[in-house]
């Protein structure tokens, strides 16, 4: 063999070598909703401009995502490379190590832009720990054509007795609406999102000064009262097993005249490719209880983090900043249209003139993503922040215990005082045997 033919082998072998270990494949873990599946259809864009990288998707239900990540990401197991997680988990997972801190972003990236609210809740000692894939409150979506016929005005600071009497009105069995759809099904983050909130616009509280719970006070009880009455008189048939997805679907079809959800549905049900009633959409602020000065907005944001046991931390960096960059908003807007843009996480979608044309609920999002307390979620004296959760570690486990039982009482297994004193007796155990009670 001659030496030009010896080279010439060897430095094929060396790149043979070499090219598995560039290549690298980013597993992500993520949400089963319209935005999320839309990132896996544009990925593409990705994947060209950086082709040393392959995306494999787990793409799981809302609660089945929770659990996975939190136990891969509790043990360390490595599983993941970009996670998507709430603003909830964020910081307590930063503060246990257990997520990488974003701090290799492109200069382009332009941190400074991402609304205050959402990136302070994302944030550790001054460190963002993961970039906000969309932002959102909560707000109330109505059918229009339903109201005027009914005879009902919402306005645009609705009071629950209002959208309570308006929902009676609104329901038509005959022909298969529902005056009301609201999450039913279990879970911290699915009924007990919504119920957390409506709470605290009732002036309920989750826990006293003391860390007691607080669901044997007047305002729990008045709060699941009109809830259960309401999805049980006015809500669809197996209401208990609704939550973010299954109502969104419901109201796109026309089935449902009020739906109080998160704001991101709305570029949902006012898209004339997906709803049948796109052009029939009106808008309010979440209500609040006549009397009590506060319309429970939450502040929530699905996000893309990386989990400390990653073995590919540049590579899922690079993907966490193209999918919540400006870039990725105009890619959604050039495919899709401006209405259909990641709402809730930069200051700048705010001042654009062509998203305040095509989304006629921007600046309805934008007043209730800005005007959200979670630093002080309730009007009671409490020791916890948080807003439609509990900013404590063991909210995940107490709150969907709690959505268990008020979800039995939706769906007739229970009754309202029953899950109430479940909810007093289980909440008051798990505080005290993690400490907080004393």
């Amino acid at each position: 063999m001659t030496t030009s033919l010896r080279v010439l082998l060897g430095a094929c072998a060396v790149s043979a070598l070499a090219a598995p270990a560039l290549a690298e494949t980013l597993t992500i873990a993520t949400v089963n909703n319209g935005d999320m599946i839309r990132m896996q259809k544009l990925a593409d864009d990705f994947t060209a401009k950086n082709p040393g990288i392959t995306l494999e998707w787990v793409t799981l239900e809302e609660n089945v995502l929770r659990q996975r990540v939190t136990t891969d990401i509790a043990t360390k197991g490595g599983q993941y490379d970009v996670v998507t997680v709430g603003n909830y988990e964020v910081p307590i997972w930063a503060k246990q190590g257990w997520l990488k801190p974003l701090d290799a972003l492109p200069a382009d990236y332009d941190a400074a832009d991402l609304l205050k609210p959402v990136a302070d809740a994302l944030s550790l000692d001054g460190k963002l720990y993961a970039a906000p894939f969309y932002g959102e409150s909560a707000m109330v979506m109505y059918r229009k054509d339903l109201a005027d016929a009914a005879g009902v005005s919402l306005g645009e600071a609705p009071t629950w007795a209002q959208v309570w009497d308006a929902a009676a009105k609104m329901t038509n069995k005959d022909q298969g609406i529902a005056g009301i759809c609201l999450r039913g099904k279990a879970g911290w983050g699915e009924n007990m999102a919504f119920l957390s909130a409506a709470a605290n616009s009732y002036g309920a509280a989750w826990f006293g000064t003391d860390w007691k719970p607080q669901f044997d006070g007047p305002e729990w009880k008045e709060v699941l009262t009109d809830y259960v009455k309401a999805i049980t008189e006015y809500g669809p048939a197996g209401a208990s097993s609704n939550g973010f997805n299954e109502n969104l679907a419901l109201f796109q079809q026309g089935k449902c005249g009020i739906w109080i959800d998160a704001t991101v549905a709305a570029s949902f049900v006012t898209d004339p490719k997906e709803s049948t009633v796109a052009d029939k959409v009106a808008f309010a602020q979440f209500p609040n209880k006549e009397g009590v000065d506060n319309h429970g907005n939450w502040l929530w944001s699905w996000n893309l983090a990386i989990p400390a046991s990653t073995d590919a931390p540049e590579a899922a960096e690079k993907f966490v900043a193209w999918a919540t960059s400006r870039g990725y908003t105009e890619l959604v807007a050039s495919k899709e249209g401006w209405r259909a843009a990641p709402p809730g996480t930069r200051t700048s979608l705010y001042a654009n003139a062509d998203y305040k044309a095509a989304a006629p609920f921007a600046g309805m999002t934008e007043k209730a993503m800005m005007s959200a307390t979670p630093q002080k979620p309730s009007v009671k004296d409490i020791p916890y922040t948080g807003g439609q959760f509990v900013a404590i570690p063991e909210f995940q486990a107490i709150g969907t215990a709690v959505g268990q039982q008020f979800s039995a009482a939706v769906a007739g297994q229970s009754d309202v005082a029953k899950a109430l004193t479940a909810a007093q007796q289980l909440a008051t155990r798990e505080m005290t045997k993690a400490g907080y009670i004393k």
